[in-house]
């Protein structure tokens, strides 16, 4: 054990370890930009192996490096995004247009209330009594945006 508290005493070496064990837990729980703050961990360590600094320029260092590659990161995500076989997965009221639903409580003045499912929506659109089959078109303020169906 003195050995491996040897070689972790020297900074270099204890950032490289830091960039290792960031990187495991990025692919153990990926998605939560920790490959990025282990690239500015393992910058820290390689600068760190050549030159001797002290701690507070180290943590500086990996500050800035940490800072610079999530930026470069989200910038090469917004460059390059990863293509989905649902595009509207995360977007549950996207996924709603198109659907034809049923009014819960009715539209009067533009206002009421539809039900998706099992659970009810405030809705917008032209006036129409419980029971009536709308379609949603759009949304707007968290409300969906619906026109009568014309059966």
């Amino acid at each position: 054990m003195n050995e491996l508290q040897a070689i972790l005493a020297q900074p270099g070496i204890a950032w490289l370890a830091l960039a290792a064990v960031l990187a495991i837990v990025e692919l153990i729980v990926p998605g939560i930009f920790l490959v990025f703050i282990a690239a500015g961990a393992a910058a820290t360590g390689l600068i760190a192996l050549v030159l001797p600094l002290p701690v507070f320029v180290e943590i500086g260092i990996f500050a800035v490096a940490s800072s610079v590659a999530v930026a470069v990161g989200r910038r090469w995500y917004v460059d390059r995004p990863v293509p989905s076989s649902d595009p509207l997965l995360n977007d549950r009221i996207a996924r709603l247009i198109g659907q034809t639903v049923t009014v819960s409580h009715p539209i009067i003045a533009g206002e009421g209330r539809v039900r998706v499912g099992d659970g009810e929506w405030p809705a917008r659109g032209l006036d129409a009594p419980t029971g009536a089959r709308v379609r949603i078109v759009g949304q707007r303020d968290g409300s969906l945006d619906v026109e009568p169906v014309i059966s």
